[in-house]
């Protein structure tokens, strides 16, 4: 018998803000805090990411660092990587080249 966890609301809000990422452009894991109310949760929205449905219904491949780098992934690194490039998002190592065009700000 398979048990699926129902969702916090911290959840839901959290994969309703990455559902809002366009294709082709990233956020970041502290612009989603931010977009709750709770600025200060970066770590938090990971780990709700972590736990997200997937695509379609939550891009969480669209979730970065800060700084442009790629962040963590469920299915790891590269194959984040593999999702973003068919995006047309392109890399340095595992930093997002023009992040900051590719920077989706919610507001």
């Amino acid at each position: 018998m398979i048990l699926l966890k129902k969702k916090t609301s911290f959840e839901e809000k959290v994969h309703k803000a990455a559902a809002k990422i366009p294709k082709g452009r990233v956020s970041t894991y502290a612009q989603i805090a931010k977009e709750i109310g709770t600025p200060k949760a970066m770590r938090a929205v990971g780990n709700a990411l972590n736990q997200s449905p997937g695509m379609p219904s939550c891009p969480c491949h669209r979730v970065v660092k800060s700084d442009g780098r790629i962040g963590g992934f469920a299915s790891g690194p590269a194959a984040k990587k593999k999702l973003l490039s068919k995006e047309g998002i392109s890399f340095h190592g595992n930093k997002i080249v023009g992040f900051e065009q590719k920077l989706y700000k919610f507001r």
